[in-house]
């Protein structure tokens, strides 16, 4: 790794399987280095694998099997900016139909429990809109919502 900043993913064995499932998945995302266990650890043997190198997005990472020490949890989550309806469902519909779970509001989990928000660039205009109004019909629009629906969200937005 030649970044100077890594974000670091636990996984309780996964880390290579999740790192393939990303680069299958999402644009600029690739498997680089894997690298086994130069001997025993708490949540596995020598030869094993440890840490996978992965680039997901453009963003360096290396996914750690570290064992079930550990989950991921929504509080960190990777946001994903999306710019139109196929993109959005395509991502979505990856995440949650490979083993994944639906949340609410653009939210869902992979099946290796990591939170992502897939976001349509539409969305974040229109909560942001400068006209209070139009950025709470939009937001209340988006609370009703699972997978985020680009055209109910601008139907809210005109009112």
């Amino acid at each position: 790794m030649l970044s100077k900043n890594t974000i670091c993913l636990w996984y309780n064995g996964g880390a290579l399987d999740a790192a393939q499932f990303y680069a299958n998945t999402f644009p600029d995302s690739a498997v680089g280095a894997v690298h086994r266990a130069p001997g025993d650890y708490p949540a596995g043997h020598q030869g094993d694998i440890l840490t996978v190198e992965f680039t997901l997005l453009g963003i360096p990472c290396l996914g750690l099997n570290g064992g079930p020490a550990f989950s991921h949890s929504e509080a960190f989550s990777f946001q994903i900016a999306t710019d139109d309806q196929a993109e959005t469902d395509r991502l979505w519909n990856a995440i949650v139909g490979n083993g994944g779970q639906e949340s609410q509001c653009g939210w869902c989990k992979d099946r290796w429990g990591l939170s992502w928000q897939i976001t349509p660039r539409a969305l974040t205009s229109a909560v942001t809109d400068a006209d209070p109004a139009v950025a709470q019909r939009a937001f209340a629009a988006m609370m009703r919502m699972k997978k985020i629906d680009i055209a109910a969200i601008e139907a809210a937005r005109r009112g």
